[in-house]
């Protein structure tokens, strides 16, 4: 796609609400130098902190702070950037925004900073992602994947890609453009060794790109059973601390509660729900409703048995009444008051794990198995950080990949195939994007970035 230079300038409150020691404003469009004389009765100097007073139109002192000047093309977004650090109050970052409005600029959109480095070539489209995926990261893993990917890691892997695949179309297309020559590609050149290689590679950057996007997005689980079998007392021990109120009392849990844990890095967003039964009391009632919608967003579902008791025919009547797609799993708790120790088995076709969330005994069994449901297996360090727009792209280039290989008797065929699936792969880094999907992307970052 076509990039193109901003003539106008943008500004924005780049720290979060609230009080903070630390305020800053930024500010990027064409020929800054003057815009921040204006503001701060200062020629900047660039890429030199400066400490200043920001100024109204007439003079009076709005904050005193520091200065920050970088030049086009050398910032952030290719163009001339002010970073104003003030006093973190809103009202003065208010202030401080308000002028730079009156000076020209106007507010920025969300995300239009980081758009504005993708439109002039500082970043490709999956590093400007990468910025967003960094600061929503919700665990040390997923912080880690995003930098990596920032950094450039994942853009150099579809780079090598994308260069494998203009190889081999080169090879194969030789024959449609001149059909004269008697050149046999399939027989003189290892365009079928390519085309496997290409695929093999394609299939494990899938793969760790599906690991990458389970770090990013985490597993919905909801813990879900009959009154009194020890729900509240599983997340607890999940949390690791005393998240739910827990009693003897049937029905003390009335709404859904929240908590995000993690497992190896990969966040488990677990809802403990109210106990599921039939209730003449209002606000049971209306806690259970919740419940049931849980239940249908839900990734994984544990259903919480009491062991002394096993299935019962209540809880078999309620998992009917589970998604039948949904994973299972069943969790026997309070082995301890069975004499039996904690252990997992396979039922009906259902894992069955024997724990007590009392005693601990048996959870790492759960949290094994919560980690083999997700389909989590060890990569290291070099997991992607994916987002669905690029597990869309990537199993789509598998797919043209595939069938290449099917049709390598038939050389147009396979060169139209080869073709779509560099075109699926550009999309990644935003080399082939529409401007409409290429405003969505962007829509979803913060404002200031």
């Amino acid at each position: 796609m076509e990039r193109k230079q901003q003539p106008d300038t943008i500004a924005a409150i780049a720290t979060p609400p609230g009080r903070g020691g630390i305020g800053v404003v930024r500010v990027s469009g064409p020929a800054l130098a003057e815009f921040a004389e204006r503001l701060s009765g200062k020629k900047p100097q660039a890429r030199r902190a400066v400490l200043t007073t920001f100024k109204t139109d007439d003079g009076q002192a709005i904050d005193q702070g520091i200065q920050l000047y970088f030049p086009a093309p050398h910032s952030f977004t290719g163009e001339d950037v002010l970073e104003l650090q003030g006093h973190g109050g809103p009202v003065v970052m208010q202030l401080l925004l308000q002028r730079c409005i009156e000076l020209g600029a106007r507010l920025a959109e969300p995300g239009e900073f980081s758009r504005r480095a993708f439109l002039n070539d500082k970043l490709d489209l999956a590093q400007a992602e990468a910025v967003a995926d960094l600061i929503e990261a919700s665990t040390a893993a997923a912080a880690r994947s995003a930098l990596r990917s920032l950094s450039g890691a994942f853009s150099r892997e579809i780079d090598v890609l994308q260069k494998g695949l203009i190889e081999l179309r080169m090879l194969i297309e030789a024959t449609l453009d001149f059909p004269d020559e008697e050149v046999d590609v399939l027989r003189d050149t290892d365009a079928v060794q390519r085309l496997q290689k290409l695929r093999t590679e394609v299939a494990g950057l899938c793969d760790r790109a599906q690991q990458g996007s389970l770090l990013r997005n985490g597993l919905h689980v909801v813990i879900a059973g009959q009154p009194n079998v020890g729900k509240s007392s599983l997340l607890n021990r999940l949390a690791g601390f005393e998240r739910a109120i827990v009693t003897d009392v049937a029905g003390t849990t009335r709404d859904a509660l929240h908590e995000t844990i993690q497992i190896e890095g990969i966040p488990l967003h677990v809802v403990d729900t109210a106990g599921l039964r039939e209730s003449e009391d209002v606000v049971e009632r209306i806690g259970i409703e919740r419940s049931w919608r849980e239940i249908e967003r839900a990734d994984l579902i544990l259903q919480v048995v009491d062991a002394r008791h096993g299935i019962t025919v209540d809880d078999a009547a309620l998992a009917a009444r589970f998604p039948a797609a949904l994973p299972q799993l069943v969790v026997e708790n309070k082995c301890d008051l069975t004499g039996k120790a904690a252990a997992s088995r396979t039922e009906g076709g259902l894992t069955h794990l024997r724990l007590s969330a009392k005693t601990g005994e048996g959870v790492d069994l759960l949290r094994r198995e919560l980690l083999r449901v997700a389909g989590w297996h060890e990569h290291g360090e070099d997991v992607v950080l994916a987002r669905v727009r690029h597990l869309d792209a990537l199993a789509e280039v598998a797919k043209r990949l595939d069938t290449a290989s099917a049709q390598l008797s038939g050389i147009e065929f396979c060169a139209e195939e080869l073709r779509l699936a560099q075109a699926a792969l550009s999309r990644i880094t935003g080399e082939f994007l529409a401007d409409d999907l290429l405003g969505e992307i962007f829509s979803r970052f913060c404002i200031g970035k």
